[in-house]
């Protein structure tokens, strides 16, 4: 049985994917947090033919549209890395409030960690056609506008909105058409 009714269905399809931080914690407010969600990405697209087309990283979740011959076994190890890279930064950091409510969230089952940072699945939609792509990339970059963070998609920093206007953005994206 999986965790979730949203599972990637054809792992070699772009998928839209929603992946949250437990207890809708606030663990990307340091650029340093950001930085590690954003070279694994990059890790990814390196090493195993993943194609990110586009991202959006807020507070407390991420969304993103990617493809590659193993989704799910990128997005797992894209999960996994980055969660023991964040547990490790807010190590340094004695942040000791969230590590105390990542260690509380830390499912009982779970023996190999000590910390969960991300809620379980991915909420995974198989992008069915170029309209879709296009609804989903639209959705992804609006999200900090229509919560009120910046009035231009293009505005927020940690989003692929500005590769879609020929910008420079952060990371190299995969530009769908």
């Amino acid at each position: 049985m999986s965790r979730s009714r949203y599972v990637i269905t054809e792992p070699d399809r772009p998928h839209f994917l929603t992946c949250t931080v437990v207890e809708w914690l606030p663990i990307f407010t340091r650029p340093e947090a950001v930085a590690i969600v954003l070279g694994s990405w990059e890790h990814l697209r390196r090493t195993d033919g993943f194609r990110l087309y586009g991202y959006v990283v807020l507070e407390n979740h991420l969304h993103f549209i990617g493809h590659a011959p193993r989704l799910d076994r990128c997005v797992a190890r894209f999960k996994s890395f980055t969660a023991r890279s964040l547990i490790d930064l807010l190590q340094q950091h004695n942040a000791q409030t969230l590590l105390k409510r990542f260690a509380f969230a830390k499912k009982a089952h779970k023996r190999d960690r000590d910390h969960q940072v991300w809620q379980e699945g991915s909420h995974a939609e198989l992008i069915l056609s170029d309209e879709m792509m296009r609804e989903k990339l639209e959705y992804i970059h609006n999200n900090p506008v229509k919560r009120g963070y910046v009035d231009r998609p293009e505005y927020w920093r940690y989003s692929s909105a500005r590769n879609y206007l020929g910008s420079e953005g952060l990371i190299a994206i995969d530009p769908w058409h």
